[in-house]
């Protein structure tokens, strides 16, 4: 199972997202995808992303049982801790923005 949280992102990429998941609430898409089907939404996401920002979470065979990654401006930078993968917060900043390195530019392998 595959499940999709995006969150100000452009009505193109959401509508691209409808094609290969439901969306069962505002922003949040679920379904069941291969593999190869995951790396092509998730490169869709990660090009049209634009300001927004995205979560993906699917079922993975390791410890935790789930794997997860992350793209686009947010304070939660997911942190690989021996093996299992945590979600590390970063301050913000006095305008209230978060800071420059969350804005989250590695990718976690799939």
């Amino acid at each position: 199972m595959l499940v999709m949280v995006v969150e100000a992102v452009p009505p193109r990429l959401r509508g691209r997202l409808a094609v290969w998941l439901l969306e069962i609430r505002a922003g949040v898409y679920v379904g069941q995808v291969s593999q190869r089907r995951r790396a092509m939404i998730w490169a869709q996401v990660e090009e049209l992303v634009d300001d927004g920002n995205a979560a993906m979470a699917w079922a993975d065979t390791n410890e935790q049982g789930f794997s997860f990654a992350t793209c686009g401006r947010n304070r939660r930078i997911p942190v690989d801790f021996d093996g299992v993968q945590l979600v590390s917060f970063f301050p913000e900043t006095d305008e209230g923005e978060t800071n420059a390195a969350a804005k989250n530019e590695d990718e976690v392998p799939f």
